[in-house]
């Protein structure tokens, strides 16, 4: 059986074509755009002068005939045109000997006309081509200014635009789409430096308290082991506030970064487990939670929906007054599987509100709270990652109400045949009772609670 050397790209007489194609195209558009100018305008007039010779070769011809009045009198020769009439027997040899060289003159001509076209088609060819070098030059001088701006634009100089003057055509829309790009990078980059900035600032604030503290305990003579004591227990606050805060920020970075694996998930179950983590800080602060929880399947990175879910309640909790109300809400809609977490609590103005979703930003800040400004940023990453849409807005007698859509998930897993249940609810006094064990573990075990970042 015969075989064919094959590879991942096609036969290997494929890619020497290919290859050859590559070193016989010239690199340079302009000799491109010349070398297609040339190849056109020859194929046109080409076709040009085929279609001239078939018209010319199929005309009506001239015909020779003889006439003969008399047989004291000399023939007469009349050339008429107009295809001839049918020769008969008696048709002399003079008539057609002339018949034939009329014939011959005209097979002269044609090839006279078939040179001369081709001789003219030659020189023009040359003329098109030095003409399309102009012309393509001329086509493409917008675009190596362009090609020349955009090599000088750097991170100092981002703020510059081409700003090409001109009518709408292709060139001026290459030029606003990166004039456009170069916005959107320019704003990437104020914002990297502001959260770099912002980052530092967080992080030199209790690297200078440790070195105060630790100082203090050097240099005070007599001090005791109680001193020590509470200065080690300082620094021990300080410390968990810088891993929360590191945690988060690495958290918030992989948000941004994208979803890595994707596996069928329910807001509802995720919700009413965030619940449980949100119900002894609600307890202290004498928070009222209302849940109204329904299937609204999605698909996603669970820790990451599970890190936002949380993140909302929390802020949800934190700023909040006492004695004051916690909302969550998760339904399901034609496209969209929809988490809303709204709270009572200072007022918030409208134009502030999407200013409290960047990095480090809040509207009142407390020192030393282990809250950071970061938690309704993580939750704009993560949404953006899972292609959710995130809306906010500020309640007339205060607070904020959040909601995430998430695409729909339409199918149910299928697991051994068998369709997947869904996830029963877990009334107030179920959380209550899980929560109750779940602090005697702790209790019983000496496991200290571990706070989530913020």
């Amino acid at each position: 059986m015969p075989m064919r050397l094959l590879s991942p790209h096609g036969p290997l007489s494929t890619r020497i074509v290919r290859r050859l194609t590559r070193r016989v195209t010239p690199r340079r558009a302009r000799a491109r755009l010349t070398l297609l100018f040339g190849v056109l305008f020859l194929a046109t007039g080409a076709v040009l002068l085929l279609i001239t010779y078939v018209l010319v070769d199929n005309s009506a011809g001239e015909f020779v005939s003889v006439h003969t009045e008399g047989p004291n009198r000399e023939p007469r020769v009349e050339v008429r045109p107009g295809p001839g009439p049918h020769l008969g027997g008696g048709l002399d040899d003079l008539t057609r000997e002339l018949r034939a060289q009329a014939a011959r003159q005209h097979e002269a001509q044609m090839h006279d006309l078939l040179v001369q076209s081709g001789v003219a088609l030659g020189i023009m060819a040359v003329i098109s081509m030095a003409l399309g070098w102009l012309v393509a030059g001329r086509i493409l001088r917008p675009l190596r200014t362009m090609t020349a701006s955009i090599r000088q634009i750097s991170a100092h100089n981002v703020h510059e635009r081409l700003a090409v003057d001109g009518p709408a055509d292709e060139m001026k829309q290459l030029a606003d789409s990166v004039d456009g790009l170069l916005g959107r990078l320019e704003r990437a980059l104020e914002s990297h430096k502001r959260f770099i900035a912002n980052a530092a600032h967080e992080l030199r604030t209790p690297l200078t308290l440790e070195r105060a503290l630790l100082e203090e305990s050097l240099m005070d003579c007599e001090a005791t082991v109680d001193s020590f004591r509470v200065n080690f227990e300082r620094l021990l606050k300080i410390s968990k506030q810088q891993g929360s805060l590191l945690e988060s920020l690495l958290t918030l970075a992989n948000s941004e970064r994208g979803v890595d694996r994707s596996e069928p998930l329910d807001l509802s179950a995720i919700a009413e487990e965030a619940l449980l983590t949100l119900r002894p800080q609600a307890e202290r602060r004498r928070l009222q939670i209302d849940g109204e929880t329904e299937p609204a399947p999605t698909a996603g990175d669970a820790a990451l929906v599970d890190r936002l879910v949380v993140n909302l309640l929390d802020n949800a909790a934190y700023y909040n007054v006492p004695g004051g109300r916690v909302e969550i809400t998760t339904r399901s809609t034609a496209e969209h599987a929809v988490i809303t977490v709204a709270n009572t609590g200072p007022e918030v103005p409208p134009d502030q509100v999407d200013r409290l979703f960047e990095p480090f930003n809040r509207l009142r800040r407390t020192a030393g709270d282990g809250h950071h400004g970061l938690g309704l940023s993580i939750v704009r990453a993560i949404a953006t990652a899972h292609d959710a849409t995130l809306t906010a807005h500020a309640r007339p007698d205060g607070g904020l109400v959040v909601e995430a859509a998430f695409p729909l998930r339409e199918r149910t897993p299928v697991r051994n045949g068998n369709v997947t249940p869904p996830r029963p609810k877990r009334s107030r006094d179920d959380a209550a009772r899980t929560e109750v064990s779940e602090e005697r573990v702790r209790e019983e075990g000496g496991m200290a609670e571990t706070g989530r970042p913020r």
